[in-house]
């Protein structure tokens, strides 16, 4: 039988115990954090386990080296500079904990990295578990697949199992992995706490709506993302998912999924790319209604109450627009963006929009071309997020506004908080910043991690010295993190409302899939 430990002795060192063998990890850093980075959380998805469920690891003999992060998921993104390694056997986990002992039961972060579905890593520098482990808590990462090779659904496939959200299963097979090996790192696996950025929101929101997750999470925290709909409407039907499955086959000259999965990685991956000029719900391969996993549009779910009651702590940035400028409405002019808004909204809804989003000028049309993109690409689904989970009065849920700004995040765009979040404190290239963090920042960063690990410790973000963050509820006052810390009304709420009007059961027009 195997156990966690190396030894009877309860202190935790290097090398430690997994359920399929032992892992030495990286020496104690100078705040005491153990780093144990590449551990193989489920078989290699390759040959004929590509477009599989994720299986359990082959057990090894002997010490496994877990100092390095293991490749990353290969990316759809088209030229994706990112740096690091990338193949098709990338289902790897990262553990950071400062326990030292195994009986700790230290509450556990889980990070589900953002990039569309299509890209990203966990060994991105800025999501490096360090500082938040130095706090108390055992922090966790991991890779999904991505991209076709992540959501390709076809009914061919669906005769083997539930086919299109093999990302998402690689999720919860992290999540398993945590559950029965956690212990054995210091951390309780009766406290997770799932956390994530973009689309590790909405994969967090998701999560919450699926039976398949329960009991694998206690907590959830999501920052900038929720449900995977907006601009585009809601995610991907069955059939939808199918449709593109068959279509993508056809172009590879009728090829049969045998024939597909002996395709090299690369080749096949390079035939699916992605890129910012659209939305990826639109224009990639990511997750869909599959019926077990995602059983309706996670809004819906939540609408009805079927979610995981567990305490959210969720929120938007204030500039989430900035790095998605083709997701816009024309904004060349106030003409061409009101002819836009009418075919979107109707020429009935119009005197509605234009009292929250004006546009006398070319000047205010640009300004709320932005805005608009910002709310229905992001803000609004986090505010639905916080609302429809307050609504089920179960459990406590915590909103912010992120809208800090320094010589070091001058624009508060979209996945700005991440470095505050983590302490990490790296450039904020997406912003294009080459100024170096101050004390201020830093100071943020303090508060942020403090509010961040209180929740994971309690349900509760509040904590001594740190301004109150008073639950969300019907007032919809919610925590502007920025420049001053404080308590507010929802500076954005009548242009969710507006957008909100929208929704029909929990869900957003279909209409606008062939818009975006």
């Amino acid at each position: 039988m195997h156990g966690f430990m190396i030894s009877t002795a309860a202190e935790l060192g290097r090398e430690i115990r997994t359920q399929s063998g032992v892992v030495r990890g990286q020496r104690r850093d100078a705040s005491g954090v153990l780093a144990f980075k590449g551990i193989s959380y489920a078989a290699p998805p390759v040959g004929p386990l590509r477009w599989c469920a994720p299986k359990p690891p082959a057990p090894w003999n002997g010490v496994r080296d877990a100092s390095v992060f293991g490749a990353g998921c290969l990316s759809a993104l088209a030229n994706d500079h990112r740096p690091g390694p990338r193949d098709e056997d990338c289902l790897y986990l990262n553990v950071w904990t400062a326990a030292q002992h195994t009986n700790e039961k230290r509450p556990v972060m889980v990070w589900i990295h953002g990039g569309g579905f299509q890209f990203g890593s966990s060994a991105n520098p800025a999501t490096d578990g360090v500082a938040l482990a130095a706090r108390g808590v055992v922090v966790v990462s991991f890779n999904y697949r991505l991209g076709i090779l992540g959501f390709f659904a076809h009914p061919y496939l669906d005769t083997e199992a539930p086919s299109g959200n093999y990302g998402l299963q690689d999720q919860l097979m992290a999540l398993r992995w945590v559950r029965a090996n956690i212990a054995g790192f210091g951390g309780d696996p009766d406290n997770v706490t799932l956390f994530g950025e973009s689309a590790g929101a909405m994969a967090v929101g998701i999560l919450m709506a699926s039976p398949l997750a329960r009991g694998l999470f206690h907590k959830a925290i999501g920052q900038s993302g929720a449900f995977w709909d907006g601009r585009h409407g809601p995610l991907q039907t069955f059939d939808e998912a199918r449709a593109r499955g068959r279509a993508f086959a056809r172009r590879q000259g009728n090829a049969s999924i045998a024939e597909l999965r002996t395709m090299p990685a690369d080749r096949l991956n390079a035939a699916a790319p992605w890129s910012f000029e659209a939305s990826p719900v639109v224009a990639a391969f990511s997750p869909s209604i599959d019926h077990q996993l995602v059983l309706d549009v996670p809004a819906r779910r939540f609408l009805r109450g079927e979610q995981m009651h567990v305490p959210l702590l969720a929120g938007w940035n204030a500039a989430e627009e900035f790095p998605f400028p083709a997701q816009s409405l024309p904004d060349q002019s106030a003409p061409a963006f009101l002819a836009a808004a009418e075919r979107m909204f109707g020429k009935e809804r119009m005197p509605d929009f234009l009292k929250v989003y004006p546009a006398m000028t070319d000047a205010e049309a640009k300004a709320s071309a932005a805005e608009l993109n910002g709310d229905y690409v992001i803000g609004e689904q986090c505010w639905q997020w916080l609302r429809l989970h307050r609504r089920a009065g179960r459990v406590p849920a915590y909103g912010y506004l992120f809208n800090y700004t320094s010589p070091y995040t001058p624009i508060a765009s979209h996945v700005t908080e991440i470095p505050f979040v983590f302490g990490t404190l790296t450039p904020q290239q997406i912003v294009g910043s080459t100024t170096p963090p101050a004390e201020q920042d830093r100071a943020l960063a303090r508060t942020m991690m403090s509010y961040w690990v209180n929740f994971a410790m309690h349900g509760n973000p509040n904590g001594p010295g740190l301004p109150a963050w008073p639950a969300y509820d019907e007032s919809d006052v919610v925590q502007i993190i920025g420049n001053t810390i404080e308590a507010r009304p929802n500076p954005q709420a009548a242009r969710f409302r507006f957008l909100d009007s929208f929704r029909e059961d929990g869900k957003l027009p279909m209409r606008w899939r062939e818009m975006a």
